[in-house]
């Protein structure tokens, strides 16, 4: 049974032309209705397996924290139904309800009475909380002189204190510094190890792809795309650059991976190979081997700033390396229609042992944002292997010099 069930859930809030007709549509309810409806949400549904991570994206005011809203409760849907199993701890807004005359440790408690938790249970767990908190002296001081960070920290560490069945979170972790970022997220690792189930909406495409099984997208108020993270990233980055004629295309390939190619047309790649020292087409790279990556394009009409980059991903969909002609200081000026160009990349392969895919971008300026001709996931996938140098571990080649000093 799933731990979360959404069956065509929609949320609306109605406006009203002035304040007069909001007065008026409740004195006199029985008259003809004077708002319209503004949908935030339509005909949402979809389902999180127990112990299920799922990560929930999309641009700004897509409706992702009022989707979470409505899963815990604090909003009510407008239509549809939604299904939640098991006791849920859920950081949807900085705070968690703090009383800012409250002491840190006092807040601790009532949101732990909040979560269910009896007086001996927050008694054996205050100490944890505290120091998972580090906030030092602080913890028992009125929450109103705690900086944003600090509060997310308290709410954070009471969050967790004990393992929910359900554990939601609507981009709290992002207010606090890294450090506990990187704490958070381990302990949020080891959650899902004791069978947590996760639904976290975060636009850091590393902690989502790193962590959970499956990213919904939302856009318009709709489900755009569900699946594999990297592949359903690779198609919001997409949409993200998409106006004017730009189109966006998902094929499938014949490794069953799935390539996204998106920009207006103005240019197009037309062969992608990576090569040896002496011209070698290379499907295997050595650890620390000198390669040439080729782009081979064409530009459709004449283009007054033309900038080619490209990314190495993982076999995760996490970027190893990325740059292009604008970073390097390399332009290409009032290239003509028609006109086929061949940039060569020359690097050594510092990777480590695994696949790895390259993405590559046409565009103006620094990024595709503003004028993307053609972006091209999956345009080249390749392996690394090691054959003549130390075993290592990791995505990095950074082989060091051991000294002994003393």
């Amino acid at each position: 049974m799933a731990a979360i069930t959404l069956s065509h859930v929609g949320k609306a809030y109605k406006q009203y032309a002035s304040r007069w007709g909001r007065l008026l549509e409740w004195l006199v309810p029985s008259t003809t209705a004077r708002h319209t409806l503004k949908w935030i949400l339509s005909d949402i549904s979809f389902e999180v397996a127990p112990g299920e991570a799922v990560g929930i994206i999309g641009m700004n005011g897509a409706g992702k924290s009022t989707l979470l809203k409505m899963i815990v409760g604090t909003t009510i849907p407008s239509k549809g139904a939604i299904s939640l199993k098991g006791s849920v701890a859920a950081l949807l807004e900085l705070g968690m309800g703090f009383h800012p005359d409250c002491t840190g440790r006092e807040n601790a408690v009532m949101a732990a009475q909040l979560l269910g938790l009896d007086a001996e249970q927050i008694k054996n767990l205050m100490p944890q909380i505290q120091a998972f908190a580090e906030i030092g002296e602080y913890f028992d001081l009125p929450v109103r002189v705690y900086s944003s960070g600090m509060q997310v920290r308290l709410a954070f560490s009471v969050a967790t204190a004990r393992a929910p069945e359900v554990l939601i979170i609507d981009e709290a972790l992002s207010v606090g510094d890294a450090y506990f970022q990187h704490k958070s997220f381990q302990r949020i690792r080891d959650l899902r190890k004791q069978g947590t189930t996760l639904l976290l909406v975060s636009h850091d495409k590393v902690a989502i792809q790193s962590i959970c099984d499956r990213v919904i997208l939302l856009d318009q108020g709709f489900v755009a795309m569900e699946g594999e993270p990297e592949t359903v990233f690779n198609f919001y980055n997409a949409l993200i650059a998409r106006h004017g004629k730009s189109t966006v295309q998902q094929t499938v390939l014949a490794n069953g991976g799935v390539q996204t190619t998106s920009g207006d047309g103005r240019a197009s790649l037309i062969e992608v190979s990576l090569q040896n020292s002496v011209g070698e087409h290379l499907e295997t790279v050595e650890v620390g081997q000198a390669v040439s990556l080729l782009l081979t394009l064409t530009c459709h009409q004449e283009l007054k700033d033309l900038v080619v980059g490209y990314v190495i991903k993982d076999r995760f969909g996490q970027e190893m390396f990325g740059t292009n002609t604008a970073y390097l200081n390399f332009p290409l000026r009032y290239v003509p229609a028609e006109k086929i160009l061949t940039l060569a990349f020359d690097f050594v392969a510092q990777l480590g042992e695994g696949h790895y895919s390259i993405t590559v971008a046409l565009h103006s300026e620094k990024s595709h944002l503003i004028d993307n001709y053609q972006w091209k996931d999956l345009a080249l996938v390749f392996a690394v292997v090691n054959r003549s140098h130390p075993s290592f571990v990791g995505s990095a080649y950074l082989p060091p010099v051991v000294r002994l000093e003393s």
